[in-house]
């Protein structure tokens, strides 16, 4: 297949010569002329734009272009002189509606006049690169008539005088500020800018400069913060209505400076107005309005939260430390609820649920609620008081929000390792006297511990759980063998507890009657009997018991007693008046809780079956006492309980505290080991950091006591000192 050879085409210029008219360029301008003579007399209704065209598009053909461009400008440039006498003249208020009329009149006859002259817009101007026809219209017109000297000045003079006046509450013509500002615009940015944003932004810095002086001086914070929102609110509106869209950020920030930035610590500070009594009397819509001027400022939130801080931190050390909240624990750890919800409401509501607010308020209660030593044991026993009676007849939804509310206080403690200590203890005895108001509500708490803590935070507090449960198994058992063949005896219930599970309390000393004895004495054998290798031995100081008893007047009550209350009491069945010292011999009990278990038999308004000599409030060394055979209530069970230091004493305290702080060295020992262990060579610094970490969700171990620990572990030959670098520590194998 044969290819074929490329031809190229090539079209000549046509060679026949064109004779022009000399005056023709001069005669058709003249043409042109005449049309936007008539085109801005608004007489261009008789005109054939299809002919102009024609003769605009011959004279560029035949490179008169330059004479057509320069024309157009003189011709322009003559008619906006004109133009610009006409708006010189206007007066008062017509002075922009004659500008705005005329820049319509401008704009189209430029219209207009773009339409003849395309062929030149599209072929001449792009080729020596002049300015296009429409653009040039605009230019001409910015310094004809914006820029001449007897406008420029009134043009920005007016506009900001309208800008006043609708600022001092006048309505003004907005369509026509609108119209004359666009023009602004269409002109050029710059036009924009240097004519009018420019002058614009700073007077109003000036006049809200002033005002804000007015109102700090004559409004409260609540006020100025409502007419601060206002004039933020007018200027944005302002700027929708009648400027560049641009302009917003920069008049909002003018506002923010002039009426928010300036006056910060003055409004924050505020006397009987500020930050503090909108706190104190939770005024949400103020607080809100605060939280939202000052984000728009540097460092607004900043001075927010730390004025909010400080004021927490105060109010919530105050309540920690007053001697007369520690008197009733329940309401100590209620009142620090009410002042979490009280604030959290706040961030809530007020403040957008800022989580720095929220962590600046979790901070300021951990500070305060660690500042008392004591906030661990006042947390179990408001836990303690809430199981016991505080949640009968609460929905289980409701429940589950106090144990949070709990947990949220639990979560701030920083030793919560005496939390648990106390929390033991308090549990113990609600099980043991059967107070407990839900198991479920107990067994939710344990799981939400669990949650927070780990396992080996509870392991010991489900084995009371499982205790319970087998004990109730056991007796089963018990009175279902032959053991139990008691006759008219006294019937035992006993609960068996793992020593490591349970609180350990020392065996206090206590005769048991001989009628419980024998019984007790059968229990002894039938579980010694079913398991092997185990010890019983009583804790008397832990049970209760229900007594028949007849008084008097034959009147018959049966009394619902603690163990050593019981003992004391069948002493009476063989004596009618028994002395202090008596009753002490014959049961053994420890003096604090024989007059401690006396006191509520004796001293208690309504329970007192014992009367005693001399009468008072307190139980003496010489005292007796004999049956109160006037006793009588309307209850057939009356349950006699005993006088409870619900809080513990100073010596209790100091011997809880040391039974923790025992408790703690094989904890600090424990993780100096597994950390040396995984580095094998760490130094003191770098250790003490490692052991808080690993501890901090249990206790805060001081770097005194991890010193002494490690001294210990290097007595002991765990680990070693570097022999140049004493500060060097080594794991030994």
């Amino acid at each position: 297949m044969s290819t074929q050879k490329k031809r190229n085409f090539q079209i000549e210029a046509f060679k026949h010569r064109v004779v022009v008219d000399p005056k023709y360029a001069e005669k058709t301008w003249k043409i042109l002329e005449h049309a936007i003579h008539e085109i801005y007399n608004h007489n261009a209704s008789g005109l054939s734009f299809e002919e102009l065209y024609r003769n605009a598009y011959n004279m560029v053909l035949h490179k008169f272009g330059e004479k057509l461009y320069s024309g157009l400008v003189t011709t322009m440039t003559h008619h906006l002189e004109v133009i610009s006498k006409s708006i010189e003249a206007a007066q008062g208020g017509l002075f922009l509606e004659e500008l705005n009329r005329k820049w319509a009149d401008h704009n189209k006859a430029l219209q207009m006049i773009r339409d003849i002259l395309m062929y030149m817009d599209r072929t001449f101007i792009p080729s020596t690169h002049k300015t296009p026809v429409h653009e040039l219209g605009l230019n001409l017109w910015r310094d004809n008539i914006i820029h001449s000297a007897k406008i420029q000045t009134r043009l920005q003079d007016t506009l900001l005088d309208l800008v006043l006046r609708e600022r001092t509450g006048e309505v003004i013509n907005r369509g026509l500020m609108r119209n004359v500002i666009k023009m602004l615009m269409d002109l050029g940015s710059s036009v924009y800018q240097d004519d009018f944003e420019k002058h614009f932004l700073e007077v109003s810095a000036d006049f809200y400069r002033a005002e804000s002086q007015q109102f700090i001086e004559c409004c409260d914070c609540g006020e100025y913060l409502k007419k601060a929102e206002r004039r933020l609110n007018e200027e944005m509106e302002r700027v929708s209505h009648y400027l560049d869209a641009k302009s917003e950020a920069k008049i909002t920030s003018v506002v923010e400076k002039e009426m928010v930035e300036s006056h910060m610590q003055r409004l924050v500070h505020m006397e009987n107005s500020g930050l503090i009594n909108m706190l104190v009397d939770d005024k949400y819509e103020d607080l809100g309005r605060m939280y939202s001027l000052f984000r728009r400022v540097p460092n607004g939130l900043f001075i927010i939260r730390d004025v909010m801080t400080s004021h927490i931190r105060s109010t919530g050390k105050q309540l920690v430390t007053d001697p007369e909240r520690l008197k009733d624990p329940v309401d100590f750890v209620q009142r620090l609820l009410d002042e979490k919800d009280k604030n959290d409401k706040i961030i809530n509501l007020a403040f957008n649920n800022d989580k720095t607010f929220q962590n600046a308020l979790n901070s300021s209660f951990e500070y305060f609620i660690n500042l008392n030593s004591r906030s661990p044991e006042f947390i179990s026993l408001f836990v303690d008081d809430k199981l016991r009676k505080g949640l009968k007849g609460v929905s289980e939804e409701d429940v589950e929000i106090v144990l949070d509310k709990v947990m949220m206080l639990f979560r701030y403690l920083q030793e919560k390792d005496v939390f648990e200590k106390y929390y033991k203890q308090h549990l113990a005895k609600r099980l043991l006297s059967g107070k407990t108001v839900s198991d479920d509500a107990e067994r939710s708490l344990i799981v939400k511990l669990k949650t927070e803590c780990g396992y080996q935070f509870t392991s010991k507090l489900e084995g009371m759980f499982t205790d319970m449960k087998t004990s109730e198994d056991t007796m089963q058992g018990f009175y279902a063998s032959s053991f139990a063949e008691t006759g008219d005896g006294p019937t035992l219930a006993v609960q068996v507890l793992t020593t490591g599970s349970w609180p350990t309390q020392p065996s206090a000393t206590c005769n048991l009657p001989a009628e419980i004895l024998g019984v007790c004495e059968k229990f002894r054998g039938y579980y010694l009997g079913t398991h092997t290798g185990r010890r019983l031995s009583w804790q008397t100081n832990m049970g209760t018991a229900d007594l028949k008893a007849t008084f008097g007047r034959g009147q018959k009550h049966e009394l619902n007693v603690s163990t050593h209350q019981m003992c004391a009491l069948m002493l009476f069945n063989n004596a009618d008046r028994l002395s202090y010292k008596e009753i002490e011999q014959a049961t053994e009990i420890p003096a604090s809780d024989l007059k401690r278990c006396l006191q509520s038999m004796a001293c208690v308004k309504g329970k007192n079956i014992l009367r005693k000599e001399p009468m008072s409030k307190d139980i003496a060394e010489d005292d007796a006492f004999f049956v109160n055979d006037k006793f009588s209530s309307k209850f057939y069970k009356v349950k006699i309980g005993t006088v409870v230091a619900q809080r513990e004493s100073e010596p209790e305290n100091q011997e809880t505290r040391q039974r923790v702080e025992e408790d703690r060295k094989p904890q600090i020992e424990a993780a100096i080991v597994r950390i040396m262990k995984s580095r094998r060579v760490l130094d003191h610094n770098n250790i003490v950091a490692e052991v808080t970490k690993q501890l901090q969700s249990r206790f805060l171990p001081s770097p005194v006591l991890i010193k002494k620990r490690i001294e210990s572990l290097i007595e002991r030959e765990f680990l070693e000192r570097d022999k140049v670098d004493r500060k060097l520590y080594r794991y030994l194998a």
